[in-house]
């Protein structure tokens, strides 16, 4: 799967099958469920699952908590437009 068809597949009511873990945050994310994404992130602590956490704080504004999960990331902090943040995130979990 691409970021393109990963994008492509928010149209549908719920990850395709075999997306889980950090990229499924990432797609409630897409989807515009901060909730979801939050959850789904939140119960993984590895380094990707941290990368998605920074960004879902990014999109609430939460620029200091975006911090924190960026360093647990071991990723800079992004100053990208938060559309092309996800699609790096996606292409670097896909």
């Amino acid at each position: 799967m691409t970021p393109a068809e990963l994008r492509e597949s928010l149209a549908g009511a719920a990850p395709p099958d075999g997306i889980d873990g950090p990229l499924a945050a990432l797609w409630w994310a897409g989807k515009g469920d901060w909730n979801k994404a939050h959850e789904v992130a939140q119960a993984d602590d590895g380094k990707a699952a941290a990368w998605v956490h920074a960004h879902l704080h990014r999109i609430e504004g939460d620029l200091d908590n975006a911090g924190y999960w960026y360093r647990r990331a071991g990723r800079p902090r992004s100053e990208a437009p938060l559309p092309e943040e996800w699609d790096e995130i996606a292409a670097a979990l896909l």
